[in-house]
């Protein structure tokens, strides 16, 4: 994260710092979701603003598109999808109850 390195207004950030307990639909137990970024910004009013970030290929932002067969890959993917979204709920919640923001960053957000 040479970005938050080298950004003034970055105040402070980690990677893998916070972990926000979830529970997982497919297998209904709690698991652990250590979030990617955790980063502290100073914004030109001095407020100081917290994220917690996720980064993701798009392909994995988006629910799979239904299909007839249900191949292994399909199931996959679909499971992936089930257990993500219930990551990014907790996430949320977690930063609403800390006036937080969580965002997820994809290759289109980094410019990659």
């Amino acid at each position: 994260m040479v970005y938050c390195d080298n950004n003034p207004a970055v105040v402070q950030w980690g990677s893998e710092e916070v972990v926000i307990p979830y529970i997982s639909p497919i297998d209904k137990r709690v698991h652990r979701y250590f979030i990617d970024f955790f980063v502290k910004v100073k914004s030109h009013d001095n407020q100081l603003k917290t994220y917690l970030i996720e980064v993701k290929p798009k392909k994995y932002t988006k629910e799979p598109v239904p299909q007839t067969r249900k191949t292994r890959r399909y199931m996959t993917e679909v499971k992936n999808w089930i257990v993500n979204n219930s990551k990014w709920q907790a996430a949320k919640e977690y930063c609403d109850d800390r006036k937080w923001e969580f965002k997820i960053l994809t290759e289109e957000h980094l410019k990659v």
